[in-house]
């Protein structure tokens, strides 16, 4: 049976261009950036070029006394934790705010702050999975250190009002970090628009290589390390850059952005036809969580009320077709998804819940067949004579 990856919001493959290019680099641009010997200038400027690229195409101020900055790092979850702790500063008698909704790697940053000391609070969301910005007000009338609110949620795919989050903190005096990683590649993005203090992305969301990732900063935000023993970057992040990385990620970006219209007209089409075709098989309706919002068009969150989330995976995993219960980060994990759960949503929608995430490489044939095998899993699943009612 051919396999049929519906996993892209856990990674995606790496794309041959992609590949050729960072190829390229590693056979010119071994040196350490660091070196002073012409090899290192040389990766030197390979490296700054790729920063100087990302940071243009994801709407960074790049010249003048108030450019902003962009930190190379391992991934989404080491910006995130960057991020956070390290704008968060040191007054404890200011707390922390986090969404609801947030990825497991704001979540237990969150979690390890509120075990030194720090009083974290969850912003809540309403029924669609979108923050609350009445109750974001609220919370702000006490002392706050910082805010963090995603852009667009890993699980259900519903985009944030980060910009209108942000002009509130801003009002306030308080910054705010937005972790990125689900919408950079997939929708517009611009750091100045959004007017955030500081956003998360990472390569390996948009067909670029695994292992890096970047923490964009604004000029005037005070920013401390979170790791120690080197000066590269400022100092923020020590640690030997990997050029090839970087070009991967700059040639990833920049296909991305530049099919993205026509990706996202497209995963939009594969959504609508899943769901046609889902609904057209199934012998019991469907729940589509988020639905009523506005969603990144590649993510799709169903659930099958009254059916057992695992078992649907693993009855997945064996007709071939590759999808989730939520984010990669968490899988293992017996408990129900957090996200679900902060919308509300009854036990039986949240215990029946998948995610189906499309890629470049999706096409409508195997939409339609993986739709057939769901609806035909959960047919079965339903019609097993000893099922919990």
């Amino acid at each position: 049976m051919t396999l049929i990856y519906l996993d892209f919001n856990s990674t995606t493959p790496l794309d041959h261009s992609v590949a050729e290019a960072m190829s390229q680099a590693a056979l010119c641009g071994f040196a350490n950036p660091a070196s002073q010997h012409q090899p290192g200038q040389f990766a030197r400027r390979r490296l700054e070029q790729a920063r100087t690229e990302l940071a243009l195409m994801v709407g960074l101020k790049t010249k003048g006394m108030n450019a902003d900055r962009l930190i190379f790092t391992s991934g989404g979850t080491e910006s995130n934790n960057l991020a956070i702790r390290g704008l968060a500063g040191t007054d404890r008698s200011k707390q922390i705010l986090i969404s609801a909704i947030e990825h497991p790697s704001v979540i237990g940053t969150g979690e390890w702050l509120a075990s030194d000391g720090w009083q974290v609070r969850k912003i809540p969301v309403d029924q669609n999975g979108v923050c609350r910005l009445d109750e974001l007000k609220k919370m702000l009338e006490r002392p706050t250190a910082l805010v963090s609110l995603m852009l667009a949620n890993n699980e259900t795919g519903v985009l944030q009002p980060v910009a209108k989050a942000a002009q509130i903190c801003r009002a306030f005096g308080v910054p705010i970090h937005t972790d990125a990683v689900q919408a950079v590649g997939k929708v517009p993005v611009s750091f100045v628009d959004l007017g955030v203090t500081s956003l998360t992305f990472t390569a390996h969301k948009f067909h670029g290589p695994r292992g890096i990732g970047a923490l964009a900063v604004r000029h005037d935000a005070l920013l401390s390390p979170i790791l120690f023993g080197g000066f590269q970057q400022q100092g923020l992040r020590p640690g030997t850059e990997d050029v090839v990385l970087a070009v991967g990620f700059q040639s990833a970006l920049e296909l991305a952005v530049k099919r993205l219209n026509n990706l996202a007209a497209r995963f939009l089409l594969l959504r609508n036809l899943m769901l046609a075709t889902l609904e057209q098989n199934l012998i019991e309706p469907m729940v589509v969580n988020g639905a009523g919002v506005e969603r990144v068009p590649h993510t799709l969150n169903i659930s099958f009320p009254g059916l057992d989330r695992q078992a649907l995976l693993i009855a997945a995993d064996f007709a071939g077709i590759a999808i989730s219960t939520g984010s990669a980060c968490a899988s293992g994990s017996s408990e129900p998804s957090p996200v679900l759960v902060a919308m509300g949503l009854p036990a039986a929608v949240i215990e029946g819940s998948i995610r189906i995430s499309f890629g470049a490489p999706t096409t409508e044939a195997e939409v339609v067949a993986a739709a057939a095998r769901i609806s035909q899993i959960a047919n079965d699943l339903r019609r097993q004579p000893n099922r919990p009612k």
